[in-house]
């Protein structure tokens, strides 16, 4: 019982490090929803609890390693949400910002190969959505959750200037 206390540190070392470094692979390999994963990345994130198993409980199969090392997943990933709730940087970094994919009917290559899709993928999304070309969209963007969003060449688009307090009173 002793040995296995002596491990709880590792074990929680391991994990910390193995819970950033896929958040970190997920935020700059992937945009796509799960729905959207194919069946290769599926299979890779079958076996990515595998291949990282051994490594989070430092080779301690005990009970309380396991314990420990999920624990320390729920707790990682509640200070996460509570960052990407309270802190606008941090949403930005991990979660990254839209995409236009399509404007003006017309696809946008830098942007699609940068985000990991083909043209086929944006087609397929905004069939989905009801539309056969992209002649018919003025924007197509993939949003932050991963799904393609739609603004119809027919449709009025409304820019937003950012609220900007100013001070009311002179120099």
């Amino acid at each position: 019982m002793l040995d296995e206390l002596r491990s709880l540190p590792k074990v929680i070392e391991h994990t910390l490090i193995i819970y950033l470094f896929l958040i970190f692979c997920f935020r700059f390999l992937s945009r796509r929803q799960v729905s959207q994963f194919t069946l290769i990345e599926l299979v890779v994130i079958m076996i990515l609890g595998s291949a990282v198993e051994t490594s989070m409980v430092a080779g301690d199969t005990s009970l309380l390693a396991g314990l420990v090392s999920a624990g320390i997943l729920f707790i990682c990933n509640r200070l996460l949400t509570f960052a990407l709730e309270r802190w606008r940087r941090a949403r930005r970094f991990l979660l990254g910002g839209p995409v236009v994919l399509i404007q003006d009917g017309h696809f946008l290559l830098k942007q699609l190969k940068a985000s990991g899709l083909t043209e086929a993928e944006v087609l397929a999304a905004i069939r989905e959505r009801g539309y056969a070309s992209p002649a018919e969209l003025r924007y197509a963007v993939l949003e932050v959750d991963g799904s393609v969003g739609v603004v119809p060449m027919d449709k009025p688009v409304y820019h937003h200037r950012r609220n900007t307090r100013r001070s009311t009173s002179g120099p």
